[in-house]
């Protein structure tokens, strides 16, 4: 098994590169803890030439946000022949748009926040009043399609919701709106198995007074605190841990996922679902599979073994 070739894929241009190549060091010093040949592949116009010179058995994709958490990637990926770790097509472009996710957790009878979308073609001040007087001007604008809360404001009054929409719009032309749910921050990560889909155990998420759990708070060490297992009771727990795995399954995903809530006080509320979740040291998935008996370097084997037996 150690003789098997990875071909760890990071980087490029999109908003998320350079945490992207920051989760991709950490992996492939876990991989070689395991395998003798690990390459680091920038995902750029020369990805073809650089994968063709590796001969991967198994593509590790550590990608946040288009093109490589979008499905895009995976096609690619598909069109050439590699095996490659986590979600495919459609499983991966339906999670990475909140908007469809959204309807996939609806249809699944899982519980989220009321939202409006609106699109860039119809101008900002059509949104902003489509927006304050379906759910008044407490709210979340969220791009559609964007990770790592990039372009997300959380919004108070009406003058905010103006700046937050015109700044999300240059990160997506739609754009999804939600009410905002003041409670506690959770995530759930979850992996599949020869039997099924297994749950982590529960995090919540803190972070300083007066802050939440944007871009910095996510990637500097030391702005967040990862509380595991979150204090909440058995049944609230369980709760949450089945909607991780129904969420997983109703998109389709494939390997792994982490799923991101709020709770206000019993009210538990789906946020969406990450099918690559971050590797970086301060990053949630890795915290959720040492809970699960897995260390960093035993779950990055296990997630390219599954996808070498493919």
């Amino acid at each position: 098994m150690n003789q098997l070739r990875i071909a760890v894929i990071n980087g490029g241009d999109s908003a998320e590169a350079e945490v992207s190549r920051s989760s991709a060091r950490g992996v492939i010093t876990a991989l070689k803890e395991n395998f003798d040949t690990v390459v680091s592949v920038e995902l750029d116009a020369n990805v073809t030439t650089a994968l063709a010179d590796c001969q991967p058995d198994v593509v590790f994709p550590i990608l946040h946000g288009p093109p490589g958490e979008d499905g895009t990637l995976q096609g690619f990926l598909e069109i050439l022949g590699y095996s490659y770790v986590g979600s495919d097509v459609h499983s991966s472009a339906f999670a990475m748009d909140k908007i469809i996710a959204k309807q996939v957790f609806r249809d699944a009878g899982l519980s989220v926040a009321g939202q409006v979308v609106v699109n860039r073609n119809d101008g900002v001040a059509d949104a902003v009043a489509r927006v304050s007087r379906d759910l008044g001007e407490y709210v979340v604008v969220k791009p559609a399609c964007q990770g790592s809360a990039i372009g997300v404001t959380l919004i108070d009054n009406v003058n905010q919701l103006h700046e937050g929409i015109e700044e999300a719009f240059t990160y997506d032309q739609r754009l999804l709106v939600e009410e905002r749910i003041d409670g506690r921050e959770i995530t759930v990560g979850v992996i599949d198995t020869d039997t099924g889909t297994d749950p982590f155990q529960v995090i919540e998420i803190t972070t300083p007074d007066g802050t939440w759990y944007d871009f910095d708070h996510r990637y500097t060490a030391g702005w967040s605190e990862h509380l595991m297992p979150a204090e909440l009771p058995a049944e609230q727990t369980s709760e949450l841990q089945r909607a991780a795995v129904s969420a997983h399954q109703a998109l389709g995903c494939r390997d792994l996922s982490r799923a991101d809530f709020v709770i206000q006080d019993e009210a538990i509320y789906l946020l969406e679902v990450n099918t690559l979740p971050g590797m970086t040291p301060t990053s949630l998935y890795p915290d959720g599979a040492r809970g699960y008996g897995l260390d960093f370097p035993d779950l990055v084997k296990y997630l390219v073994v599954r996808a070498a037996a493919r």
